[in-house]
């Protein structure tokens, strides 16, 4: 049965609503002490970047929070944050298989960049990537006592279609220039898994330890093909391991050149119920770390 991904896309953002609702200011408080866990700022002022997830935000806030504490501890000015475009209709998720199969993403009108301020595509607005980084950002501003006048200002990037070439991708020159004084956070579900997701029965795991440790291993190997820069043969592990990070993963390897990634915590949320799929059906979120090599 072909997924309706209007329908689903409405049922994500109700279960994020949800979800935001029942985390409330306590959970939310909770998470972000959580975040602290973690000091990560002189990496994104050493030109790294940090990657966190966008699953259940039960599940994985207090890593969305580590990164906003980095980039807020970093003293930056601006922080671009670049996120998945999620598939959202046919004609989207028809365009991005073309494009893993080789055809040249120049023939399809999503190849580019959106976000807010940009001219173009406006697809970026409905989706549901960056609800718990604003969630967490907006907190965390209040808490330090943070007005909007005094905030870092920060831009949303959504790149899609980099196809393996992210070097001629529409608006990278401009995005370039944007990274020259700011630093950068991105967003990533690296790993979907499970009878929803159509992987067979039979080679799937339970999001046990086993299960979390082949998604961390999975996670892993897609970082040794982006240090490499190997661009092509990413965004196919991404295909493969149905990891959402082919875009933005070629984007950030390409602008800030050279580096070292690891995974510092990985987390999971059950989807099953988000897609009427039986067990198990879910998502690993990392917390990554990318730091310049050499």
């Amino acid at each position: 049965m072909e997924l309706d991904r209007d329908a689903l896309q409405k049922k994500v953002h109700a279960l994020y609503a949800r979800e935001h609702a029942e985390l409330g200011e306590a959970g939310t408080l909770e998470h972000l002490e959580r975040g602290q866990g973690w000091k990560l700022a002189d990496t994104l002022n050493a030109g790294g970047v940090l990657v966190f997830p966008h699953a259940g935000v039960h599940d994985c806030g207090y890593q969305i929070a580590a990164c906003v504490h980095a980039a807020l501890d970093s003293g930056a000015d601006k922080v671009v944050v670049l996120s998945v475009l999620h598939a959202f209709t046919p004609a989207m998720e028809a365009a991005r298989v073309a494009v893993a199969a080789g055809e040249d993403p120049a023939g399809f009108a999503f190849w580019g960049i959106q976000g807010p301020g940009l001219n173009g595509r406006r697809e970026w607005t409905g989706d549901h990537a960056l609800i718990s980084w604003r969630h967490f950002w907006g907190a965390e501003l209040n808490r330090r006592g943070i007005t909007a006048d005094k905030a870092p200002r920060v831009f949303e990037r959504y790149p899609y279609l980099a196809g393996g070439k992210p070097e001629i991708l529409p608006g990278i020159d401009e995005l370039a220039r944007l990274l020259e004084d700011a630093v950068v956070v991105s967003t990533a579900d690296p790993f979907h898994h499970g009878i929803g997701y159509g992987d067979a029965p039979e080679d799937t795991y339970d999001h046990d330890e086993a299960g979390l440790a082949h998604a961390r291993a999975t996670i892993e190997a897609g970082i040794r093909i982006l240090e490499r820069g190997d661009y092509r043969a990413y965004n196919q592990h991404c295909v493969e391991s149905k990891s959402d990070a082919r875009d933005t993963g070629q984007v950030y390897r390409y602008l800030r050149g050279p580096m070292k990634g690891e995974v510092l915590d990985i987390s999971y949320t059950d989807s099953s119920e988000l897609y009427d799929q039986p067990k198990p059906t879910w998502v690993a979120g990392a917390l990554i770390e990318w730091k310049p090599a050499g």
